[in-house]
């Protein structure tokens, strides 16, 4: 491994270095800084010349990162957490935080949790930007290689360095579109029916879709989607049905109707999901706290 002059480095370099790695591009990583594409390709030439490698070579289209690279990023995402703090005094003042904080959500945690939390964010902590990522299935590695600060999911990863604290949880309810059919008032209504449900790649069902399936409930599916967002379009005209958290009603299912689930179905808890080296983070424990908050009236009305 070759060495170099690390007075050379300062942190817009660090953030470059990491931007590329996650974005695989060029122009995602200038999108990302907001600059412009050749800012990027010079800077990242800089980089080149100080760490004697590649760095990135051609791949089809976009760009790979060579093996140094990464390991090069995954101590600059160190570095800049580090920095941050190092900024940060110890009376922590929201008012002058600057950052671009990422979270990993899906589309329910999304628009149930993430607006509110960026209007309180707008008014106590104008300089910080949101960044959402999805979360799939999440991992561990998500947090342990700083892809995001803080993961909202149903289903925490495991791992001793990962922390989580359930901010609600939420009832199943039968969402159908009343123009077309009645509310499946029965199981034998309700298994009668066609389903639309989530499949997140590559092949992992929802929670609810294994429980029921568990309790030898067979249900026959018509469709299936990669995320929430996409239910409402099956259901709108058609005597589909979906069976999703009744929060939902609020957002993306706004204008159908709901009934309640003729078949036995467990609640839906939902995590803020973290890595331990945040956990006495001074900003990061406030903006754990603001979400916090927003979830608290969604809590009364599950």
């Amino acid at each position: 491994m070759s060495h170099f002059d690390w007075l050379d480095l300062d942190a817009r370099l660090l953030r470059l270095l990491v931007a590329v790695v996650d974005t695989g591009s060029i122009t995602g990583a200038a999108q990302r800084l907001g600059v412009t594409q050749s800012a990027v390709s010079h800077l990242l030439d800089k980089l080149r010349s100080i760490t004697g490698d590649a760095l990135f070579t051609k791949s089809g289209r976009g760009i790979v990162a060579t093996a140094r690279a990464l390991t090069l990023a995954e101590r600059a995402r160190e570095l800049l957490a580090d920095l941050e703090r190092f900024a940060q005094s110890e009376t922590f003042d929201p008012a002058h935080w600057q950052t671009t904080f990422t979270i990993a959500a899906n589309d329910f945690q999304r628009d149930a949790l993430l607006p509110a939390l960026m209007q309180r964010l707008r008014q106590q902590a104008p300089g910080v930007s949101l960044r959402v990522i999805a979360s799939d299935v999440p991992t561990p590695e998500m947090l342990r290689q700083q892809q995001c600060q803080l993961i909202i999911s149903p289903r925490p990863p495991e791992g001793t360095d990962i922390v989580q604290k359930r901010l609600f949880a939420d009832r199943y309810r039968v969402f159908y579109d009343p123009a077309v059919r009645e509310a499946p008032r029965t199981r034998k209504a309700y298994l009668a029916a066609e389903h639309v449900t989530v499949l997140y790649a590559p092949q992992r069902p929802l929670d609810l879709d294994q429980y029921l399936l568990s309790k030898g409930i067979e249900r026959r599916f018509r469709v299936m989607v990669p995320g929430f967002a996409g239910l409402p379009a099956f259901i709108r005209g058609t005597d589909l049905l979906t069976t999703v958290p009744g929060l939902m009603r609020e957002h993306l299912m706004r204008g159908l109707q709901d009934a309640e689930v003729p078949v036995p179905c467990p609640t839906m808890p939902m995590y803020m999901i973290w890595h331990l080296r945040h956990q006495q983070d001074m900003a990061h424990r406030w903006l754990r706290t603001q979400l916090e908050a927003v979830a608290k009236p969604l809590t009364c009305a599950s």
